[in-house]
């Protein structure tokens, strides 16, 4: 198992690997049969299109597509064929799509039908940079690859991937400057999925429905590979759509989904009139206050597996086990899983508290064209340094104090983010909560946060009171915003960065008399 392939290998039957749901325009149920042929369709028909010199292994190829069948077959077909896959959200600029155009270097760009007419920020910015665009659709019976010319009679793609070929092209944004290629090889992803479907226990019986994005690692290889490579079936509409997940969930039977904290919240303002069979609720790519935690696991009636994954890392390095294997901590985002976990300081030396660092083959070998990051990025011993502050208890449950960079220094004081973020969405009326420094005369760092209510109104001073109850004085945020929305990426991670932009206004200096 260390390739994509390995998908298909004990799979290639009449089980159902995708639902696209009642709540889409073309619904459908794709067999693993139908799947593999839908891809070798795809083969053909891109193999066919490609202008230029053709088909050369390690070319990219973007697609930027919403959650769909389409996607699916587009980025495991490109895989397949020893080509990248560069996925991008639909909803980037047309700037942001020649960067990342520019920096993989695509030759092709597969987008949904209508999108050329439509003359898209994604179509405008492949124009631009001369790069092939092709539409893909899938009317409920056969794909079609857009423009094309006529199919020859070549004999149909053979699949050969090699497990150190690279397969995937995603981008992170780091602490500062440009989002850097993070190449993923096969036996990366293929690692991952193994240890996912080791950790949760997925099998043929298992069906989740999809509502991460399929352009971020969270969504594509948690939520769609590991399912896939453990005969499980996904359920995926286009986007999540609180008011369609419960139906769409029980219709087709799932029994758990993955998501960040944000949809979790959302849940549970919306819950169903009967709660579904929820084998297990697993929350990653932003930290889980204990309070969200609590209340998932009340009203569902399912236990909650807090999870912990990069980029880097081809998505997971840490999480809870399920019950019967042990406990499922609040606050701790678990074990390492497949992984090698050890905290370091900024010398490489073991400590109690510091960096946390990780080693397994599931790591990628660097960033894409950037040595210099790749050399700040590894420890002399191979370790990868994840740039996240952490520790681990008595039971070796790893525990995220903060990111390294995004800690707030208050007077000497190191104050973790996350710490006053789980004391403000500890009270009952706080839906969202963002904690940030911002510059301060006197402390070098005050204590600001941004938080969105659920209802009703909650005073600054009622909060600055709540918190104080729970962290020392010199934590507690001097100024709380209040507002209807918190600043998030398309996979709807709050952008902690931006804080201090968006929500702090500097006061001019007063004579002093």
């Amino acid at each position: 198992m260390s390739t994509l392939h390995a998908i298909f290998e004990n799979h290639l039957n009449d089980k159902t690997a995708i639902v696209v749901p009642r709540s889409c325009k073309v619904p459908c149920r794709i067999s693993y049969r139908q799947l593999y042929q839908l891809i070798q369709d795809f083969a053909c028909q891109l193999q066919n299109a490609m202008t230029g010199a053709g088909r050369q292994p390690g070319q990219a190829v973007a697609i930027a597509y919403p959650n769909s069948i389409e996607f699916v077959v587009g980025f495991l077909g490109a895989g397949l064929m020893q080509l990248v896959a560069a996925p991008l959200n639909p909803a980037y600029t047309k700037d942001e799509f020649i960067f990342y155009l520019d920096d993989s270097k695509a030759s092709v760009l597969i987008v949904p039908p209508g999108s050329i007419r439509q003359h898209t920020p994604a179509v405008q910015a492949a124009h631009e940079r001369n790069v092939q665009v092709l539409e893909l659709f899938f009317d409920g019976q056969r794909l079609h690859l857009t423009p094309n010319r006529p199919l020859s009679a070549a004999a149909p793609v053979r699949f050969s991937p090699k497990p150190q070929d690279v397969t995937l092209l995603l981008h992170t944004s780091g602490t500062t400057g440009r989002p850097k290629g993070v190449p993923l090889s096969h036996v990366n992803l293929a690692t991952s999925m193994k240890n996912i479907v080791s950790t949760y226990e997925l099998n043929a019986k298992d069906c989740t429905l999809l509502v991460m994005p399929l352009f971020h690692v969270h969504g594509l290889i948690c939520g769609l590979l590991a399912s896939l490579y453990s005969g499980a079936s996904v359920v995926i509409p286009e986007k999540f759509s609180a008011s369609q997940f419960w139906s769409d969930f029980g219709d087709n039977q799932c029994n758990w989904y993955t998501a960040v904290p944000t949809i979790h919240q959302i849940l549970l303002r919306q819950p169903p009139r009967h709660v579904p069979h929820i084998r297990f609720i697993r929350s990653c790519s932003s930290s889980l206050a204990p309070a969200t935690l609590h209340a998932l696991e009340a009203t569902f009636k399912a236990p909650v597996l807090e999870a912990y994954a990069m980029t880097e890392a081809a998505h997971q390095m840490t999480s809870n086990p399920l019950p019967k294997h042990g406990a499922h901590k609040p606050g701790s985002v678990g074990l390492g899983q497949g992984v090698e976990v050890v905290i370091l300081n900024d010398k490489g030396a073991p400590v109690d508290e510091g960096e946390v660092c990780i080693k397994g083959s599931n790591v990628t070998r660097g960033y894409l064209n950037n040595p210099t990051a790749t050399a700040e990025a590894f420890t002399q011993d191979g370790y990868f340094r994840t740039g996240d502050q952490g520790k681990k208890d008595k039971d070796g449950y790893l525990i995220l104090t903060g990111r390294i960079k995004e800690l707030i220094n208050r007077g000497g004081e190191k104050i973790s983010p996350l710490e006053v973020d789980a004391a403000l969405l500890a009270h009952p009326n706080v839906a969202e909560a963002v904690c940030f420094g911002v510059p301060d005369d006197m402390y070098g760092q005050e204590v600001h946060a941004a938080i969105v209510l659920k209802s009703g109104s909650t005073s600054e001073k009622d909060l600055q009171d709540f918190v104080v109850k729970k962290l020392a004085k010199f934590k507690v945020p001097k100024r709380i915003y209040f507002t209807n929305q918190l600043p998030k990426t398309g996979t709807g991670k709050i952008q902690r960065r931006k804080m201090v932009d968006v929500f702090f206004k500097p006061q001019p200096l007063q004579a002093k008399l």
